[in-house]
């Protein structure tokens, strides 16, 4: 059964990716107007983004047994 999780693993990768590009997204908007603090949304987008990468690392682990 290896590479059971192979595409889940590769869409939440690309999910990753795009909750990445977001956040500095909101970064380069924060900048643009002149804010000297990290944007709410770009703090929740990195949350989402470990989280998303924290599945997908155990999604990479063997199987136990």
């Amino acid at each position: 059964m290896a590479g059971e999780f192979d595409d889940i693993r590769s869409r939440l990768e690309l999910i990753a990716e795009e909750l990445a590009d977001l956040a500095i997204i909101r970064l380069r908007e924060s900048i643009d107007a002149g804010g000297s603090e990290l944007p709410v949304d770009e703090r929740r987008l990195t949350r989402a983004r470990r989280a998303v990468e924290k599945a997908v690392n155990l999604l990479a682990e063997p199987d136990d047994g």
